[in-house]
């Protein structure tokens, strides 16, 4: 690992100008001047790799106070970027209201990572492409953009399918952001001109030409918060992965539904471990919407959701093997008791 300064932001306001102030005075060939403390789950781990190589940690541990605050409403639901994902997935309130969200972080790492890592945290996490996370690999778009790209070519069973360009196929890992997408949430954001809100779903960006530019944060903004709209619980989060505990998915699906008499009257589908960033099926929820549900109609919402899909060498099965994740999430969401 290599030499860092250390800083502790006691207020917002603290963080984000001792995040910006490293941003202005580094090296930018560094790509990562300054980097926030929260969990450290993944940070430490890639430092200690050399793949990422900050100038400056600033800890901001201490903002917990204001940010980490579970607020289910009658008709949203706010979460605190500093939340533990171990808090949030026990809530009751989380667990009937939003299942889908609970379910997602249960899914994710161990219970030791949970209790540490933070909602903020988790959806920044970087990809765990191996040829990216091995330095002695220079051909890396995303740590030396315009070198290539290894995975094209190399072992690429756990590499995406969907949203991948010429530049990069690497997957995104997280499991969280799939049940944000796709219940429409929204991010706030803390930086130097104060706070600002986004669509989650603009939040990450496909790789295109830019594999290392990976969301639209400028350089000192800071996730402060997560905002879900309405309820939505008949809901799952369904992870199909190599084991059955700590492992990313080779596939997953995030889906939500508004069932009246039968009929769906809306549905949410978002897709994990197949795409660059976290992936909305719009697709597949257009043929859902006013249909009366069975196996049929699942299959072809599925075949929508992977029209697109690009496999490789090694990662094609991804395609079928998400089809079927989807449509079995979208039985289980039909069928669930609420």
């Amino acid at each position: 690992m290599r030499p860092f300064s250390y800083q502790r932001a006691t207020d917002p306001d603290a963080a984000v100008q001792a995040l910006s102030a490293a941003a202005v005075a580094s090296n930018p060939r560094t790509k990562a001047a300054a980097q926030p403390l929260a969990g450290g789950t993944t940070l430490i781990d890639l430092m200690k790799l050399d793949v990422m190589r900050p100038s400056a940690i600033v800890d901001i541990n201490p903002l917990a106070r204001d940010w980490s605050a579970i607020e289910p409403g009658g008709d949203a639901l706010r979460l605190g970027a500093l939340a533990r994902m171990s808090d949030v997935a026990a809530h009751d309130e989380i667990q009937r209201s939003y299942p889908v969200i609970a379910d997602s972080l249960k899914l994710a790492a161990s219970a030791q990572l949970r209790n540490m890592a933070t909602l903020g945290g988790n959806v920044m996490q970087r990809t765990r492409c191996s040829y990216f996370r091995d330095v002695s690999y220079e051909n890396c778009n995303k740590r030396n953009p315009g070198s290539g790209c290894a995975a094209m070519d190399g072992v690429n069973r756990m590499h995406a399918v969907l949203g991948i360009s010429d530049q990069c196929i690497a997957t995104y890992p997280g499991d969280f952001a799939q049940a944000l997408i796709a219940l429409d949430a929204t991010v706030e954001v803390t930086g130097k001109s104060g706070r600002r809100s986004l669509p989650f779903a603009q939040l990450h960006k496909a790789p295109g030409n830019t594999p290392d530019i990976e969301t639209s944060l400028q350089p000192g903004e800071l996730i402060s918060a997560f905002a879900v709209p309405g309820r939505w619980p008949r809901s799952v989060y369904l992870k199909a992965r190599d084991r059955q505990s700590y492992e990313f998915a080779l596939s997953s699906a995030a889906i939500a539904l508004d069932v009246q008499d039968g009929t769906i009257r809306d549905a949410r589908v978002a897709l994990g471990g197949v795409a660059t960033i976290p992936w909305r099926a719009r697709e597949a929820e257009a043929l859902l919407k006013g249909q009366k549900f069975d196996d049929s109609l699942a299959q072809r919402a599925a075949d929508a959701a992977f029209a697109d899909a690009r496999g490789r060498r090694h990662n094609s099965f991804k395609i079928e093997l998400g089809k079927r994740v989807m449509a079995r999430a979208l039985q289980q969401a039909v069928t669930m008791e609420i």
